[in-house]
This record gives C-alpha cells, structure tokens and sequence, in this order.
C-alpha cells in the first residue's frame, strides 16, 4: 500500500525521514510525535490505511511533519511495497523504529502451558517481521548520511534479570513474550557487528513499564516517558554507541 499523500508536508533536502512501525497509539504514536517535533518527517505506520491515517491527522493538526502509511509487518508484500515507496519518493531512509510488537501469552499460564499458536504468532511478529522489514530498508538506510536503528526490546527479554532472584522481573514469565524480546536483543547485536564499520547505528531499548493498552493500563511510566527511549537512540549522534541495550541511558544486562 502507498503512502499516503500529504499537502501539508514540506519536506526539506536536509530533513530527516523515518519509519515507526505500529504506531497508531500507545509509545508508537508517541515516538511519531517526539521524532515530529524535533524535526523529522515521521512516517506512521499501522496495519490499516484508515488508522495509521486518523491517527497522523491528530499530528499535522499540531502542526506536525507526519504522514500515514499502511504497513502490517508480518504481510511480505506490504513491506517490499514501502521499500518501494520510500525509495521512489524519498531515496534513503535516516532512522527505523522497529515499535510493533505483540503479547499473546497467557498470564494465568505456567510456561510450560504456553499454546505453540501463541509462540508461533508472536515470533512472527516480535522476530522475523523486524528481521525482514530491516533487511528489505537496509540498502535505504546505507543510503542515508548516518542512520539508526531502534529496536523496541524490553527488560523481560533480559537473561540477567531474569535469573537474579533481586531483578523485579524474577517472579514474572511470559514466555514467548521473552524469548521473542531476547531474540530481538541478539539481532541487534548480530547487525550491530556487522554494521560496525559503517555510520549506521543499531541499538535494542526498553521503554519502561508504561501505562498502555497491551498492559491494560498498567505501569509506571507516562507513554511520553515510555518514548523517550526510542526517541534518545533515533536521534543518537554520530559519537553514540551501537550494539546497545538501554532504557533511558542505562545500560541494561542482556
């Protein structure tokens, strides 16, 4: 599906571009609207033309450099469609955002009770979606002056927290959920290494434990607060680091 067209957005030769996936609410929508306001021209991302498109209008109502694009991960098609896309209109790719994700797992279930459909599901989104999206913008993000990466792990993806009885998570598995965030932590090493000698920056961050829907309202944290993160990386300089995984700054144990 092509991006939607936008009268409103002027877009500068110097003006960055990026993609943020599942971003029609929650941290995604968030991340759109921090990356706006510092300047970018942000593309929103949903798995409907119609939502991604409601919710940049709420965006370039402030003002704001956004524009939908109807983009389901998971859908091989989609996405060589906004390679496509985003070649033809724009020829590079500055920053990904790697945002859309799922939890499917049971919370009344013991790991060992998990249903396969639920881990299948869930690596099929959390996992080989951001794998084959990134692989399919990677020539556009070579193309650009010095782009980032941003994949949204979370601290459940943490062997180390997760095997110290002291880490808040102890006590807390949700299994396909972690393993699919664990293996997003490795990805982002794995292409770290082998962007090390490029200007590409690839990090993995936690949000938090932010106040959104796939919580039901959970958590500690403002969704403003969950985006900083993703946002702190995407706009990482040219000294950053790569081959990270933080929250907020912090180094956080694999």
């Amino acid at each position: 599906m092509p991006i939607q067209p936008s009268v409103s957005v002027n877009m500068t030769q110097s003006q960055k571009i990026a993609l943020v996936t599942g971003a029609t609410r929650g941290i995604g929508f968030e991340t759109c609207r921090q990356l706006a306001q510092a300047g970018v021209l942000v593309l929103l991302a949903g798995r409907s033309l119609a939502s991604a498109a409601k919710a940049a209008d709420q965006l370039k109502s402030q003002g704001l450099s956004v524009e939908a694009v109807a983009l389901d991960v998971t859908n091989a098609t989609q996405i060589a469609n906004i390679a496509s896309d985003i070649q033809q209109r724009f020829g590079r790719l500055d920053i990904l955002v790697n945002n859309a994700g799922v939890l499917l797992d049971d919370v009344a279930r013991k790991p060992s009770e998990q249903t396969l459909a639920s881990w299948r599901e869930t690596f099929d989104t959390n996992v080989f979606a951001v794998v084959e999206l990134t692989q399919a913008l990677l020539p556009l993000l070579r193309a650009a002056p010095s782009a980032r990466i941003v994949n949204v792990s979370s601290q459940l993806g943490s062997f180390g927290l997760h095997t110290d009885p002291a880490s808040p998570i102890y006590g807390f598995k949700i299994p396909a959920y972690d393993a699919s965030k664990s293996v997003v932590n490795s990805w982002t090493v794995h292409l770290a290494y082998e962007l090390r000698d490029t200007p590409i920056k690839v990090n993995a961050i936690h949000p938090g434990y932010v106040q959104t829907d796939m919580n039901r309202g959970a958590g500690e944290l403002t969704v403003a607060d969950g985006a900083k993160s993703s946002v702190q990386m995407a706009l990482l300089g040219d000294d950053g680091p790569s081959g990270t995984f933080t929250h907020l700054g912090k180094t956080l144990p694999w």
